[in-house]
């Protein structure tokens, strides 16, 4: 049996894979042309900032709701955008 622990850990790379290619969508790609590794790394980073920063900010604490869904959403668009950006001006 698994513990909490490992289910918010779980919980947060699945929403944080989720959350990533959302934000693509966002700002303008087709789902065919999700960068599946950005959307990964963008996303981690941001369920973990962003979805538990409003999780927490709302009350919601550690448990799974969609606050933490919107805020890893919400917290993937500056990241992807920038990471976006940076390819971009490297590639000429």
């Amino acid at each position: 049996m698994r513990s909490v622990a490992d289910m918010l850990i779980l919980a947060l790379i699945l929403f944080g894979i989720v959350a990533g290619g959302v934000a693509q969508l966002i700002l303008g790609r087709s789902m065919k042309d999700i960068d599946w590794t950005t959307a990964v790394v963008t996303g981690l980073l941001d369920s973990f900032v962003g979805g538990l920063g409003l999780s927490l900010a709302t009350g919601n604490g550690l448990d799974l709701h969609a606050t933490g869904l919107i805020g890893s959403i919400f917290g993937a668009l500056p990241l992807t955008w920038a990471w976006g950006f940076w390819r971009r001006s490297r590639e000429g």
